[in-house]
């Protein structure tokens, strides 16, 4: 018999799904005005998995804070890095022996 709660500990996470599929890690740094003082700003980092160059996630959070909250959005600054890559080993010629 086949014991589910071994199965579901085996499995893939969903974050590593999407590294496989090609997403990778993106962090916005999210600089928007205070509603009662329009003259400060303040800064939310936001990090998730998204797609470069689109970033679906990224412009579907940015619609949700225009619709949602009272802070004005002053700029966008986004870092992106695909963590699965082809693998960066290069062949060398030639032999070395160490004593």
């Amino acid at each position: 018999m086949i014991d589910a709660k071994k199965i579901e500990a085996h499995k893939a996470s969903k974050d590593f799904i999407k590294q496989l599929a090609g997403y990778g890690l993106t962090t916005a740094e999210i600089l928007y005005r205070l509603p009662d003082h329009p003259r400060l700003l303040q800064t939310y980092i936001w990090q998730d998995y998204d797609i470069a160059p689109d970033f679906p996630t990224l412009i579907k959070f940015l619609a949700f804070w225009r619709q949602k909250l009272d802070g004005p959005l002053h700029s966008v600054r986004v870092g992106h890095s695909k963590l699965i890559k082809p693998a960066e080993i290069r062949a060398i010629d030639g032999e070395f022996r160490l004593h």
